[in-house]
């Protein structure tokens, strides 16, 4: 099997930079995901955000895991389980605006890191987008705009721990899906695997690598990229032995931008026949909401019928 895609982030600063825009380009058409090093996040700033993870899951997650496992009766489940996920999760919110200090049980000093985490990964995000502009020929600032909206992005954290499984082969730590939104930044546990992408027919592991941030792209920069970079189906699969840390931040669009193919990407002769729709962010995540685990073209689809509603407001760049 081919390589996953790891981009080294310090050769973008050197005489190998045309060849590491090469790479994040491939990674975008043909994985839709990678792998990033030397990202400027310091090491043990990530290790302390891990050991905080750990901490909080053990003292205030496991139990309740546990009681959740047992009132379903998922330990004796003796067929395929389809509608709920191996895992234990909270949600932070940081932008339009933070929820972070409404959030039970979190310690004063995971408060702080996950805030500070935050900032660092915002800025890693917008620095993305620009490296793809300019791989996609758009101006600079183009996909930072495009997400903006009237109110700026919104960005979240999903932060996951997924217990070891007595029955892996009956229920899935999460189902396979795409990510709704933008651009999707991952601190994932570097010693349990589980997450996997559909490339070729096949699922193949996104692997484990110590300070690495993985990187995978929305259903919303596939609109914008007007199919250029696609969203890939991803999964985590259960293991019967490892507790397995993710914490996936979402740098997605504002809730009333509206987002359309970038038209210096789509051919005059195409225009007519467009395959993505026009539509309001909000509009498609409430609609995401009820179908997540379900082929994302249909969503599409249904997005185009309302068409007619979105006004459109060009992008300002400048």
């Amino acid at each position: 099997m081919e390589n996953f895609p790891v981009i080294n982030m310090e050769k973008l600063n050197g005489e190998e930079r045309a060849a590491t825009m090469a790479k994040i380009n491939d990674a975008c058409e043909n994985w839709g995901f990678f792998e990033l090093t030397n990202h400027s996040i310091p090491h043990e700033f990530m290790d302390n955000l891990e050991r905080l993870t750990k901490e909080h899951y053990k003292k205030c997650m496991e139990q309740r895991f546990k009681e959740l496992v047992a009132s379903k009766a998922l330990e004796g489940a003796k067929a395929e389980v389809n509608d709920m996920d191996w895992e234990s999760t909270f949600h932070v919110r940081h932008l339009p605006q933070s929820n972070i200090s409404e959030i039970p049980d979190l310690e004063d000093e995971y408060r702080k890191v996950m805030k500070e985490f935050a900032l660092k990964l915002e800025k890693l995000a917008e620095e993305l987008l620009d490296l793809l502009c300019e791989n996609l020929g758009l101006e600079k600032g183009y996909l930072k705009k495009a997400f903006y909206g009237s109110k700026g992005p919104t960005f979240g954290t999903k932060v996951s721990n997924y217990p070891p499984c007595p029955k892996p082969e009956l229920i899935k730590g999460l189902r396979a899906h795409t990510d709704a939104g933008g651009i999707i930044l991952l601190f994932q546990d570097d010693k349990v695997s589980g997450l996997q992408l559909l490339k070729d027919g096949q699922w193949i592991d996104v692997p484990p690598m110590r300070h690495s941030i993985v990187i995978n792209l929305g259903d919303q920069l596939e609109v914008i990229t007007n199919g250029k970079y696609k969203s890939v189906l991803h999964r985590v699969i259960a293991q019967t032995d490892g507790n397995r840390m993710s914490i996936a931040s979402f740098y997605n669009p504002g809730s009333d931008a509206v987002i359309y193919p970038a038209p210096a990407l789509v051919e005059k002769e195409t225009e007519e026949k467009n395959v993505y729709p026009k539509f309001v962010f909000e509009d498609y995540m409430k609609l995401y909401a009820g179908l997540k685990f379900q082929a994302k073209e249909p969503r599409f689809e249904v997005m185009k019928s309302m068409e007619a509603n979105v006004k459109l407001d060009p992008i300002a760049t400048a």
